[in-house]
């Protein structure tokens, strides 16, 4: 099986997983980590299922993945719930295997990893708004496969009427495909210089709103910015629904870096659509850092056109905001 094939089929099984706990989801289905983020049944149940999957079929491979088992191990209740949630897809399954599949995503960045977010966009999961399961496989430094499961995504965010619930999957020098959950639609995908839209994290947290505003208005760009939780955003800018995607870092947190599960997947898929991606001063995601991109600040990713614009606005925003 080529590793396109089982990156789609497995998020194809992490997408019903996610449904299925949306649809049964009850406040208790979530814990608060460290950071005081959350995480949920879905996104414990999302990597087992998918780390489990890929040790199958690509023994030898490493896997880097947001969570681990630990505090699954001392919360039985949760624990079983994921149990019960990833025994559809999976043979012989029981609480000690399913944290030692999640643990399997605690590997180390080399030369050839997948990096897997199970639940990106964890927040809006929990609203019932968007959220993506991203994975990519990175082989020396580049990001050579990404697939994002977008089940809440529109197929078409022009049309109410348009089924809801997408993947999009991406091969360096093969493009970008968009299908949908139902295996009923499969389309080439480009991005587009007609859309003025730009897009943004729905969480004020997770970016500069007010920078992006000024940057936007300096592009001409007028309408209001598509705020969307998780990947699905990189996923808008491939298909044509906005020309931008800006994630600068907030003025509360300068020092934060980006998680490489953050951006993996999405690169790729906006990369093989036509479009750009580096971080906010032009220099290309480096993924060999470690968990996080620690020589990067920031992200922009653009239909390819715009790009060297939206990096000069953001050099002239941010020297204004200094001298300020």
């Amino acid at each position: 099986m080529t590793e396109r094939q089982a990156a789609i089929d497995v998020v194809l099984q992490a997408a019903q997983l996610c449904q299925q706990v949306q649809s049964d989801m009850v406040t208790t289905d979530s814990l608060e980590k460290k950071d005081r983020s959350p995480v949920t049944v879905a996104d414990f149940g999302v990597q087992a299922l998918i780390c489990q999957a890929i040790r199958r079929s690509f023994p030898n491979d490493v896997i880097v993945a947001e969570e681990d088992s630990r505090a699954l191990r001392t919360n039985l209740p949760i624990l079983e719930r994921v149990t019960r949630y990833v025994e559809p897809f999976v043979d012989d399954v029981s609480p000690q295997k399913i944290c030692e599949w999640i643990d399997e995503g605690q590997g180390k960045v080399g030369g050839r990893f997948w990096t897997l977010d199970p639940i990106d966009g964890t927040k809006g999961f929990l609203r019932r708004d968007q959220y993506a399961v991203a994975l990519a496989l990175v082989i020396d430094g580049e990001v050579e496969l990404g697939v994002l499961g977008c089940p809440n995504l529109s197929l078409n965010l022009s049309d109410p009427s348009s089924p809801t619930g997408c993947i999009f999957a991406a091969v360096r020098g093969e493009g970008t495909q968009m299908l949908s959950l139902d295996g009923q639609m499969t389309q080439q995908v480009h991005v587009s210089n007609a859309s003025p839209r730009f897009a943004e994290s729905f969480e004020s947290a997770h970016g500069d709103h007010s920078a992006h505003v000024q940057i936007a208005r300096q592009l001409g760009i007028m309408t209001p910015p598509i705020r969307m939780d998780s990947q699905a955003k990189y996923g808008l800018v491939a298909r044509g629904d906005a020309a931008v995607y800006l994630r600068l870092p907030n003025p509360a947190t300068p020092d934060y870096r980006e998680c490489i599960w953050d951006h993996a997947a999405g690169m790729i898929v906006v990369q093989e659509a036509g479009g750009e991606v580096t971080d906010a001063g032009g220099q290309r995601l480096d993924l060999l850092q470690g968990r996080r991109m620690m020589a990067n600040r920031g992200v922009v990713a653009t239909n390819g056109t715009l790009h060297s614009q939206v990096l000069e606005c953001i050099r002239s925003v941010e020297e204004s905001m200094h001298f300020n």
